[in-house]
């Protein structure tokens, strides 16, 4: 029973995509570039690695780093020039400068702003006159009284 459970779970564990045809005879080059394919995005499965990805793209994304560092390429040279072709999107954790600041800022800016605005609605509705007790008119108390009695 304990052999099955532990081949369950062996099975249900994540296994990187890399083929063995895409592994580099380099060791060290191999771990730099699985260590590269970690950060980059598989642009057909959105939120998983090019590491992790089964994908046709994927493949070939991680075909490009290993070319890109046989040729001498340092690991953010690599990654520039993948960054270059198919855009930020590619990497999993876009870095905080240029533009990037507007969309990490927007969403506690969005927040101070909703907080503001319904701090400024319940302030002026605690300061808004409130419905008086008017008595009712003659007119409205005679009627009052003529339904009442009905």
């Amino acid at each position: 029973m304990k052999r099955i459970a532990l081949i369950l779970m062996l099975l249900a564990s994540p296994l990187a995509a890399v083929q063995p045809d895409e592994v580099l005879d380099d060791p060290a080059l191999e771990a730099r570039a699985r260590e590269l394919s970690k950060g980059l995005r598989c642009l057909v499965c959105r939120n998983e690695s090019i590491d992790e990805s089964n994908a046709s793209l994927a493949r070939d994304l991680r075909i490009l780093v290993r070319d890109r560092l046989l040729a001498g390429d340092t690991d953010a040279e690599a990654v520039a020039f993948i960054v270059d072709r198919y855009g930020e999107y590619v990497l999993l954790k876009p870095d905080n400068s240029g533009a990037n600041w507007l969309l990490w800022g927007a969403g506690p800016l969005m927040l101070l702003l909703a907080g503001g605005a319904g701090m400024i609605y319940l302030r002026g509705r605690s300061k808004a006159a409130a419905p008086g007790d008017t008595p009712l008119s003659a007119e409205e108390q005679a009627r009052l009284d003529d339904i009442l009695k009905e």
